[in-house]
């Protein structure tokens, strides 16, 4: 259950904090007060889209915090404990919205995803708009909701599988069987896998192949730059290095004799002298064998050529040719053996196919079964709502198949309505009235209702299109959906604000050049200046005050 609701700096609401209670609780106000802020609260709370423009001007964020009571919804408090977000028997959600960059929300002073506060608030709210009804025109949204009714989405989860695997599998098919294009195909991969595998190398050979291309393309220089290091070290000039290290040898042992601690130096210097001899030797052999090889040069480059060419024409880095030719071998290994593969994957198609209708089926009879009770339980509730002899009736239509297996299953479903006694139900979308079909969407509404859901019911000016004697009915059933959960209502009837078991009323106030909305919790006078000011408009007489207090009475005693 909802039981607080705060706002802050949003859109022209300064600060509001409202508390709610059990059974259901009525909205009214001004047109243009913000009566339905409330709802916009709860839907950016539920995950909604949010955008700077809901920011109160002047501020730098807008802040909406909710807490709920989870004593009756065990479902959201195991989500809860399995996302490790849970805080006992409470949960709060918060969002701020900056006028600036990107929201950010919580649960239970944690951050949150704003996928998570829609998964978590679809167990505690269900949010039913002004405008929501003109849903009930779609084809698409009646199959919905009567599915919703039928109890049916593993069913549909497995059509989905079973479709989207059948999908795959003919265009696996198709490629396989490829008609004309087969052949061509087939020559087109041999040719790739034969050019891949002839010139592709792995990591460390291409590598090596590198290193011997840098090397011959730059032999001359190699053996001549070795040669003039020689000359350097060991060479007949009198500034070489190994002369130079002689002299220095010759010159510390005799200083040595006059001083012993020059001792261990001359010991370095004949290491020195060893390890120039060492490179000296080993200089010269590579300086002999610098291998100056055109032949090979040639040769190596027609294979970088070869790669560089693979690698453009085929999109890819160098290294990534040789893992192609594996997936291009792989291809023409299925190609040249889809006989044996396409006579697999025919009898696949055969046993999703069996397994589809077999599913289908079920969901058929599902279907077929709820369209009667949906039918009969909406017709009864149009008759209290101002349609009596009126009667609704969902149709089912068997789709005409298409080769694909439908994730939607073999039928889709009308809405047919009459509005009068005598008169053959039509379609929905053609024959109803915007009042007929606000209260068709209530009726709608109560008949799907899921008794055993604890989660609070919202409804923003659902009452639209309605008025006299049909929308005391309408409020009478909105109260007795209040008997057995929360439910808040958006008004401006009020035959309807009457029936609530709670009255918040919502004004607009400006001063110093700002406008601020206020909500406040009404009392019984206050109750009844307000439904009077609903009755009566500008001009509130005693007379209209006298049927506001008649109109409270009789709606808080349940008298009808």
């Amino acid at each position: 259950m909802l039981t607080s609701l705060y706002v802050r700096h949003f859109a022209v609401v300064e600060a509001a904090e409202v508390t709610l209670g059990p059974g259901l609780t009525v909205v009214s106000g001004e047109t243009g007060a913000g009566k339905s802020l409330l709802v916009d609260a709860l839907l950016l709370l539920s995950g909604a889209r949010a955008d700077s423009g809901m920011v109160r001007a002047g501020s730098d964020r807008a802040e909406l915090m909710a807490e709920f009571d989870l004593a009756g919804l065990p479902e959201a408090r195991d989500w809860l404990r399995q996302q490790a977000l849970d805080e006992e028997q409470q949960c709060q959600l918060r969002r701020v919205i900056p006028a600036s960059g990107s929201s950010r929300a919580w649960i239970n002073g944690r951050p949150a995803t704003v996928s998570q506060l829609a998964e978590l608030t679809g167990m505690l709210l269900e949010i039913h708009g002004q405008h929501e009804h003109q849903a009930l025109l779609d084809r698409k949204h009646q199959l919905a909701l009567l599915d919703a009714y039928a109890d049916t989405p593993i069913l549909l989860e497995q059509l989905g599988t079973l479709a989207e695997r059948n999908k795959a599998v003919l265009r696996q098919i198709e490629e396989l069987r490829g008609g004309d294009d087969r052949e061509h195909r087939l020559q087109l991969l041999r040719h790739e896998v034969e050019e891949l595998e002839q010139w592709a190398l792995s990591g460390e050979a291409l590598e090596a192949l590198e290193a011997s291309h840098r090397r011959l393309a730059n032999a001359g220089r190699l053996a001549e730059g070795a040669s003039g290091v020689l000359e350097l070290l060991d060479g007949d000039s009198g500034v070489a290095l190994a002369r130079q290290l002689s002299r220095a040898h010759a010159e510390l042992e005799r200083l040595g004799q006059i001083d012993a601690r020059l001792h261990p130096l001359l010991e370095l210097l004949d290491n020195a002298r060893i390890q120039i001899d060492e490179v000296v030797d080993s200089l010269g052999r590579y300086a002999q064998d610098v291998d100056l090889d055109p032949a090979r040069l040639a040769e190596i480059e027609a294979h970088l050529s070869h790669l560089h060419e693979l690698s453009r024409r085929h999109r890819c880095p160098i290294e990534a040719l040789l893992p192609l030719a594996e997936s291009r071998r792989d291809q023409l290994t299925a190609l040249e053996g889809a006989a044996e593969t396409l006579d697999a994957l025919d009898l696949e198609l055969q046993q999703l196919d069996a397994r589809y209708r077999q599913t289908a089926n079920e969901l058929s009879q599902r279907r077929a079964e709820a369209a009667a009770r949906l039918g009969h339980s909406v017709s009864e509730l149009m008759g209290g709502l101002g349609m009596p002899g009126g009667r609704v009736e969902v149709q089912l239509e068997q789709i005409v198949a298409s080769g694909h297996l439908d994730p939607q299953g073999l039928e889709r479903c009308e809405l047919l309505v009459s509005a009068n006694p005598g008169q053959p139900p039509r379609a929905l979308r053609k024959v109803a009235s915007g009042g007929e079909l606000a209260r068709i969407s209530l009726a709608i509404e109560v008949a799907t209702l899921d008794h055993h859901s604890q989660r609070s019911m919202v409804f923003d000016e659902v009452d639209t299109g309605i008025g006299g004697a049909v929308a005391e009915v309408v409020g009478q059933r909105l109260r007795a959906l209040g008997d057995q959960r929360q439910v808040l209502c958006v008004t401006h009837l009020p035959q309807v604000a009457a029936q609530g078991h709670a009255h918040l009323f919502v004004s607009k106030q400006a001063a110093d050049e700002h406008t601020r909305t206020r909500i406040t919790s009404l009392d019984g006078e206050g109750r009844h200046d307000e439904l009077a000011r609903m009755l009566g408009g500008i001009e509130i007489t005693s007379e209209t005050r006298g049927l506001a207090r008649q109109m409270l009475a009789r709606a808080q005693s349940g008298k009808v």
